[in-house]
């Protein structure tokens, strides 16, 4: 009995001691781009969820920039993946290996590093993913790890009044997850999640040029579409862009020339998505919190939200204010940030893992 309690006090003092040379760190894991915030810097990384391993191993070759640079492009024993996937993990190990990446890139490459982390997670996602993320995060380094959904971690980055008894709505659309809750006294009182973001929008397009055009693109190219000519509203002056890709039907290359018009005919599917669980929400307010949001409106967060003319769009459908967040990107991992920087918040906004997980 004595043996076992001297090793856990060991564990712990070990964990503490090492916990002094490292700083704690907020993580916005995403689908597409996996942001950090370090205790006492601010937000010190933003780059791609996506690692290069050798073809049937799982030697890394390369992770974030440098390995979204070879989508597309790897010869044929590298290939680029995403391990990440509608906001979850799809390949355990190697997001272990992404953690580990981005963790000693943050601390300068040191070996001894075993931060607390916290981490910002889909509101819709089940138990088992919960635990997923937190022993990836542990086996990666972290000596404590917790848990934030998502919308909260926004709504906290944005600098919402969530502790005050009052509505507040946010909209959260990142790349693999749309998150949208409503949230009074530092608790989420209604909250919907969809696995449909801006990795749906880049397939939309895809789909789009491969029925009307017949012309295969990458996912790069459907991402470039999106972000320089993509809209969810008519614009003022609409745009237009060469689009370069291969022929379905001679298998040559190919280009043609996309309009803004085209591209929000493209996008419709996916808009209307999101458009449904945003009334489905509303409807689903109480009346009292409902009224709190025609004076202060909704705030939209995640890549997403910069799509041209998507706050117009929610505004005209629903009736209320839109406002996009500053740096709606950055939104959820400052939160995570602010998270750490006021300890009072951990256990109120943080989310618990149950033990007895069906297996």
């Amino acid at each position: 009995m004595i043996r076992p309690r001297l090793k856990e006090i060991f564990k712990k003092s070990f964990n503490y001691i090492i916990g002094l040379f490292s700083n704690d760190m907020g993580i916005d894991l995403g689908t597409a781009t996996t942001l950090v915030y370090v205790k006492g810097e601010g937000v010190v990384l933003c780059e791609p969820s996506v690692v290069a391993i050798k073809r049937g191993t799982s030697i890394v070759r390369a992770v974030g920039d440098e390995a979204k640079r070879m989508l597309g492009r790897t010869p044929g024993n590298i290939v680029a993946i995403r391990p990440m996937k509608d906001g979850v993990i799809a390949d355990f190990e190697i997001t272990e290996a992404m953690l580990r990446h981005f963790i000693k890139k943050v601390h300068h490459r040191k070996v001894l590093v075993r931060p607390r982390i916290v981490i910002a997670i889909p509101s819709g996602i089940t138990e088992v993913e919960k635990r997923a993320v937190k022993d990836s995060a542990e086996r990666a380094g972290a000596r404590e790890v917790k848990l934030i959904e998502e919308p909260m971690a926004a709504s906290i980055g944005v600098g919402l009044p969530i502790n005050e008894p009052m509505g507040n709505m946010i909209i959260d659309i990142g790349g693999g997850t749309t998150e949208l809750a409503v949230i009074s006294l530092s608790g989420v009182v209604f909250s919907k999640s969809i696995r449909i973001g801006g990795d749906e929008l880049d397939e939309a397009i895809i789909e789009y040029l491969k029925k009307t055009y017949n012309v295969m693109i990458g996912e790069r190219t459907a991402e470039e579409i999106k972000i320089r000519i993509g809209s969810a509203y008519p614009l003022e002056e609409e745009m237009n862009m060469e689009v370069k890709g291969r022929d379905l039907i001679t298998g040559l290359p190919k280009a043609v020339i996309l309009t803004s018009e085209e591209v929000r005919e493209a996008l419709q599917e996916p808009l209307r998505a999101i458009l449904e669980i945003t009334k489905i929400s509303l409807e689903r307010t109480p009346p009292e919190l409902a009224a709190d949001l025609i004076e202060h409106g909704i705030v939209m967060a995640g890549g997403g939200a910069l799509l041209r003319g998507i706050d117009k769009l929610i505004s005209e459908e629903t009736g209320l204010p839109v406002h996009i967040a500053d740096d709606p990107i950055t939104a959820v991992v400052r939160g995570t940030g602010e998270v750490l920087d006021q300890v009072r918040y951990l256990d109120d906004v943080t989310v618990s893992i149950k033990s007895e997980i069906q297996t």
